[in-house]
């Protein structure tokens, strides 16, 4: 499993205080970006994410109506990877196939609400599941534990797939993800809210390692 620290910022200097804080420890971070429309929250301009220079390589989670047009101002050679929802876009397929030529790896998310079924076919052609296990667009929301039937079937039915889950993940909860062979986890606000970001960090990743070892 995976730990990937997640960036949610409603302002530019939220955003660039989190992506200097995950610097000191990660290498790979989670940008959430959000349009108050798909979602409550609006997150900061786009643009800023193009005039970011790290060292960090990243993903996008786009919870915008039209991820493909937000996608096409993006234009940071450290971006790996676009993650989407499908109900925010008349064309799946197109955002797919738009990500793919810029040489991105493509993600679909859903929502607690979101049924596999409802997405099958645009599923099997995205590289990452993730799974919401909160109500998207806030730090903090709690846990919904619904995510982890969902994560069951998703394992069985997609075994070739990297399944992710975003929100609500603690230290007490990490072993029901890892016992559902969870690829990765999406951690923000107890990484980044509380205490020193680099400590939570390390606390995580010590939580894996003592799963680890029980294997």
């Amino acid at each position: 499993m995976k730990i990937i620290p997640a960036v949610l910022a409603e302002s530019l200097d939220e955003f660039v205080m989190r992506m200097h804080q995950a610097e000191k420890f990660a290498d790979y971070v989670q940008v959430d970006i959000m349009d108050g429309v798909f979602v409550d929250t609006k997150s900061f301009d786009v643009e800023m994410i193009n005039n970011m220079r790290t060292p960090l390589s990243f993903e996008v989670h786009l919870m915008v109506q039209e991820p493909i047009n937000v996608l096409m101002d993006i234009n940071n050679p450290s971006l790996r990877k676009a993650i989407f929802h499908a109900e925010a876009t008349k064309d799946p397929a197109g955002f797919i196939e738009k990500a793919r030529e810029r040489g991105l790896s493509t993600g679909l998310a859903f929502k607690p609400e979101t049924l596999i079924d409802d997405f099958r076919d645009i599923a099997v052609r995205c590289d990452t599941l993730l799974f919401l296990a909160v109500d998207p667009g806030r730090y903090g929301s709690p846990f919904r534990p619904g995510v982890l039937r969902k994560l069951s079937r998703a394992r069985q039915e997609f075994p070739d797939k990297t399944i992710c889950v975003d929100g609500g993940v603690s230290l007490d909860n990490l072993k029901l993800l890892y016992d559902a062979r969870v690829d990765c986890v999406c951690i923000g606000s107890r990484i980044f809210l509380h205490g020193d970001p680099a400590d939570n960090y390390r606390m995580f990743v010590e939580r894996l390692r003592e799963l680890d070892a029980t294997k």
